[in-house]
């Protein structure tokens, strides 16, 4: 039973070193993804401004293509009105100036009188720019039968 006992803490540190801490870059990135999804959901578009690059595109689950511009225009209107958009089971990988970000985006809300709710597959791409972190392209796809 002694050769047993020194398993257990050997198996508890291997699992920590198996899982390096989140780096800067990841945990600044993850806070861009956070403040983001807030922005979209509560029509902030000056944060939506500041967070997505002046080149950002966006193929949507329906096949089109929008920029920035028609983010921020769309806030400010606020035609859509989010009770949740939600970024979950992220997983995040660098590579030096870029990173790819991939996850599930859970929405529920209100458009046109309608009330949606629907989960969406997306992998979104961030470039390092001076001022930090901004999300550059990304792509959403409908899971199920939404």
């Amino acid at each position: 039973m002694k050769r047993i006992a020194w398993i257990f803490p050997a198996l508890a540190s291997f699992a920590a070193c198996a899982m390096p801490p989140a780096s800067s870059d990841e945990q600044a990135i993850r806070r861009v993804e956070a403040t983001l999804c807030d922005a979209i959901r509560t029509g902030d578009a000056d944060t939506i401004a500041r967070l997505e690059d002046e080149t950002y595109t966006l193929t949507t689950s329906r096949g089109e293509v929008t920029t920035r511009a028609d983010d921020i225009a769309d806030a400010r209107k606020g035609d859509v009105r989010y009770s949740e958009f939600r970024n979950h089971d992220s997983k995040v990988r660098l590579y030096g100036d870029a990173a790819i970000v991939t996850g599930i985006t859970s929405l529920k809300g209100e458009s046109a009188g309608k009330s949606f709710a629907l989960d969406v597959a997306f992998t979104d791409t961030y470039v390092r720019r001076p001022d930090g972190w901004k999300i550059a392209a990304s792509h959403a796809s409908r899971l199920g039968k939404q």
